[in-house]
């Protein structure tokens, strides 16, 4: 769940920042590079700002539906 979560939060700052860049100031592309490279940081060294964030608020890491054998 988390993951899709963070996916989720991801796609949707990089289209806001290409509508922003586009219709108010090209410098919102700055926040799409930035999502970019967390990404990419987040790939390649295992850490994610926003899962931990997510931890904290106690989202769960699976989704609910999930029956108990499958959940690993």
């Amino acid at each position: 769940m988390r993951e899709r979560i963070i996916r989720a939060v991801a796609g949707s700052l990089v289209l806001i920042s290409a509508l922003l860049a586009f219709t108010v100031n090209i410098n919102w592309l700055w926040l799409a590079v930035f999502v970019g490279f967390n990404l990419l940081q987040s790939s390649v060294t295992g850490f994610c700002p926003l899962e931990k964030i997510l931890i904290l608020l106690k989202a769960p890491s699976y989704p609910t539906n999930v029956p108990e054998e499958l959940k690993n």
